[in-house]
Order: C-alpha cells, then structure tokens, then sequence
C-alpha cells in the first residue's frame, strides 16, 4: 500500500529510524493473514525512506511542517509537533473511510505521539499500543479513549523470541478486531447522564423513567474524566441526548479540586446539537483526596470528610457566582433547544436542612447568578422548581423536559 491508496487499512505506525524492524514484522504478522496494512513513519530524530507506506515528511506536512523545522526543535517540542501533525494526518484519512485501526508500538517518545493521535478518533474504532510504559499511571496516554494499552514486556529495541511473540499477538488482537464484525446493537437511543453518590436517587429515577421509555441510558460518575468520557462518545455519535444532572466537575474546575471538567467541558453536545437538559448537581462540593491532601489556604473552610480518600469543601457564594457565569458562557453558544432546571431546595444529598453543606444563600448566588447569565430564548429554557434535588418530582420533571425536547427536536427533522 502506498500513501494515496485509498485501500481501507490498518494504519501500523512507529518511529522507524529506531523501531523499523519491529513495525515491519507487526505489518508482515497483519498482512499474513489477509489484513492490508498502511505502515507510517513518525521519526523525529532521523529521515528515514524505503520501508513505510508514509514518511515522517508526509505526515508533518498534514500540519504545515517540514523535516528541517522539527529538526530545529528540543525533543519535547519536536514529540509535540509530531503529536499534532499525527492527530490531523489520521482525522484525514478516517474522513476518506480508510482507517480500518491503528496499530502503534513504542517506548515513551513513541507512546506519546501515537496515542496522543489515537485519542482524536472515534470511539469504538480499534486502536491498539504495544508500549514500554504500558503500567503504571496510563491516564496521560489514555485519558478517556478506548486505546488498548499492551505492555512490551522487554524493550522495543529490536526483534527476539520475546518481542516477536508480543508484536505477533498485538497483530493477530488487531486482525481479529478489523476482521470480525460485531453483532448488531439494539436500536435504543443513547442518552448520557451524569451521576454522583449525592445525586444518586434522582439520577437512578430518571434513568428508570427513560429506560421505560425505550431509551439505553449510560451514566457516568462525574469525577472529571466521566465526563470527559461521555463528551467523547457524543463527539463519536454513540449517544443522542444528555441529561447533565451533576455538574460538579464545573465547581472543581472554578475552585482547583481534583475532579476538574476542563475547559472544553459541554463543547461536543452544544455542537452536535442533541438533547441536552442541565441541572446544577453537587454544585455545592469541590472534591479533594484524603483531608491531609486538602491545599493549606482551604484548611479553614466547612469540610466534609465522605471517606477515608474523599474531602468535600463547601462551596462559597462566590465560587457558586462564579461556575454559573462559566456554565451560562457556555450555554449562550448553544443553536438548539438546551434547558437548565434548578433544585431551589438543595442540590445534593448533604444540601438540606440537617445537613452539613445546607447553604440557602449560597443555592440562591448559585441561582440567581446563573438566571442573570444566561441569554433565555424560545429554545433556550431555564425552569426554577421549589424542589430538592433529589425529589422524585425534581428527577420527573427533568425527564419531562427531556422528553418534551426530544419531540421538539423530532419535530424540526
């Protein structure tokens, strides 16, 4: 295969001025038994030529760079440019439908190039990194993709009883995900749904009102990287509506906790314009480790120990001013129907009279800040109910307003 076929492939890549051999017996274990495969070169320290389907040249170009401009930068930044020009030259290809899956190996150089590209492609498509610091902490290089991390075992530094049968069986893994369809799914709907141990009663009622309603409803724990993680199956079109009920992460976001959302956090369901129903869940917490591991300039503020690893820091009435001008930020962006429903009463389980984050005024800051920042429209809705959060009316009503715009949305199709 050359680098203008349009032969769908899986894309086998290293960096070969150093893992050539071990790259090519990868592609010759695909190609033995009948996978085509498209080998790319991602080197950064050396020019290579002859052996890849796609020189490290091509690719880079894919961002406007050349060779001699990478070879002009610090071994960060050249892994850094790599990493980007990857990411596009791959979005590109699986726009063309080429890209059957992507097959990597690596130590911590090539690792970082190539899942860090893996990580812009659909889930559900099969990507596979047989890598050196494949254990451990492998969030940097998964974070909430679908990347199957293989640990080499030995080093990849060339070919031996060891690595051959460690790179043969990451082809024959990758073969058998490219080759073997899967059963079909069930036709529900995908809705996403956000969920914390204080929420859990209103997120479990809507979850069993939707799925009576034929809905196949995923819930994500919102501790940053869950919601990270629906987002990214929004973005790959494997869910269809969102009910945001916990949007703690916001709060750990404004405030420095450990469950930060991240900046691009509500993008992919703005943009792909599904239904999308907001609440303000444990927006009343940051999340902190073990109360030692609390920052010294919070130590004074109302804290909540909810286990031995686990410190809840009320949230001040700033702080919730603050994360409702973030959320309605956001939100303002929106061209479809996006509705925000308030639980005026409390909004986790420990916000209510008797309860350690009770705090009316700092609710209402919350409250009032978010209905002053938010540009209401026909289709942009916020709703105020004299409810707790986890009121069987509350979770009611957010399912109805769920609902409502998913006819609404069916409606204008």
């Amino acid at each position: 295969m050359n680098s203008s076929s349009t032969t769908p492939a899986v894309f086998a890549i290293a960096t070969m001025d150093t893992k050539a051999d071990e790259i090519l017996w990868v592609a010759s274990c695909l190609r033995s038994v009948g996978i085509s495969v498209c080998v790319v070169d991602v080197s950064t320290q050396n020019m290579t030529s002859g052996q890849a389907d796609v020189l490290s040249e091509s690719v880079l170009a894919a961002s406007g760079t050349t060779f001699q401009e990478l070879q002009q930068l610090d071994r960060g930044g050249a892994v850094t440019c790599m990493t980007n020009a990857l990411r596009i030259w791959l979005l590109q290809q699986f726009s063309k439908g080429i890209v059957q899956g992507v097959i990597g190996i690596g130590g911590s150089g090539g690792t970082a190039i190539i899942s860090g590209a893996m990580r812009s492609l659909p889930v559900g498509l099969p990507k596979l990194m047989v890598s050196t610091v494949a254990s451990g902490n492998t969030s940097p290089y998964v974070d909430c993709s679908d990347i199957c991390l293989m640990p080499s075992v030995v080093d990849v530094a060339g070919l031996n009883s060891v690595s051959c049968r460690i790179l043969g069986n990451a082809a024959h893994a990758m073969a058998g995900m490219v080759r073997w369809d899967l059963p079909a799914n069930a036709t529900k709907p995908a809705i996403g749904l956000t969920m914390f141990g204080v929420t859990t009663t209103c997120v479990t009622r809507v979850r069993q009102k939707l799925e009576q309603q034929g809905f196949d409803c995923l819930v994500f724990h919102a501790t940053g990287t869950g919601g990270r993680s629906m987002e990214k199956l929004v973005e790959s079109g494997l869910i269809q509506g969102v009910l945001d009920i916990t949007t703690t992460e916001v709060a750990d976001e404004i405030a420095g906790g450990v469950f930060p959302c991240g900046a691009d956090r509500f993008d992919a369901i703005l943009k792909k314009q599904i239904p999308f129903v907001l609440s303000v869940g444990a927006l009343d917490m940051v999340n902190f480790g073990a109360r030692e591991t609390v920052p010294e300039h919070y130590r004074d503020r109302k804290l909540h120990v909810h286990n031995a690893h686990v410190t809840l820091m009320r949230t001040t009435a700033e702080e919730n001013r603050r994360a409702a001008e973030w959320i309605a930020k956001k939100l303002n962006r929106s061209e479809s129907p996006v509705s925000v429903v308030f639980p005026e009463h409390g909004v986790s389980a420990i916000d209510r009279a008797g309860q350690p984050f009770f705090d009316p005024e700092a609710d209402g800051v919350l409250f009032s800040s978010l209905q002053a920042s938010l540009h209401q429209t026909a289709s942009r809705r916020l709703l105020r109910l004299p409810m707790h959060i986890n009121d069987d009316a509350f979770a009611d009503a957010l399912t109805a307003e769920f609902l409502r715009q998913t006819q609404l949305l069916k409606g204008g199709q």
